[in-house]
Formats: structure tokens, C-alpha cells, sequence
């Protein structure tokens, strides 16, 4: 049987490898009505992601495709970290563990 974080030994010794890299990236924005399963006030927010991408750019192009998509505006305000992941690649960059944290701009 093979463990959850055996992914993580393969891809840090080279055993495999992917064309991706892991980021966590954060914007502020606007938080509207969001598609069901997400939850957040309407108003100021940041929007979390993880994500497997080419690069940074990618990153940031993707927290803003898919904020649009389930109802968060993202504004320039975005940053990006290169991090740990917590689910393999794929053959695709893709993102998961979206987050909300509503706050008061004033």
C-alpha cells in the first residue's frame, strides 16, 4: 500500500517530475455572491489559493480567472509565495484550498 506522501518523496529525490511548481498565492479584492459551496460576506476579502503553475505569473492569472468565476474581483494587490503542496501534480496546473477572509477596509 502505498503512503499519501510518497508523491512528495518521488518528486523531491526525482523519481518524478512535473513541469509544474507549487504556490500559495493571495489576493485582495471584492468578494460578490459567491457560487454555492464557497463562503464569504459581500465586501473586501482575500481570496487564497494553492496551486500547481508554469510560474508566478501563471499563478496570478489563476487566482483571477477563477476568483471571477465563483464571484471575487481580485484587485493588483497579489502576492505569491512558492510553497509546500498538499495534492500531487497533475498533468495540468490546477488550484485548491480556496479561502475567504472578509475584512473592514476602513
Amino acid at each position: 500500500m502505498e503512503i499519501t506522501t510518497d508523491w512528495k518523496l518521488k518528486l523531491r529525490y526525482g523519481k518524478e517530475t512535473t513541469p509544474y511548481t507549487h504556490f500559495t498565492v493571495i489576493a485582495d479584492g471584492i468578494a460578490g455572491q459567491l457560487e454555492d459551496g464557497f463562503n464569504c460576506p459581500m465586501g473586501t476579502a482575500v481570496m487564497s489559493m494553492k496551486v500547481w503553475a508554469t510560474d508566478a505569473n501563471e499563478a496570478v492569472n489563476m487566482i483571477k480567472v477563477l476568483g471571477n468565476k465563483i464571484g471575487f474581483q481580485a484587485n493588483d494587490h497579489i502576492e505569491v509565495y512558492t510553497t509546500e503542496a498538499e495534492q500531487a501534480p497533475k498533468n495540468d496546473p490546477f488550484g485548491y484550498s480556496i479561502n475567504f477572509v472578509p475584512y473592514n477596509d476602513n
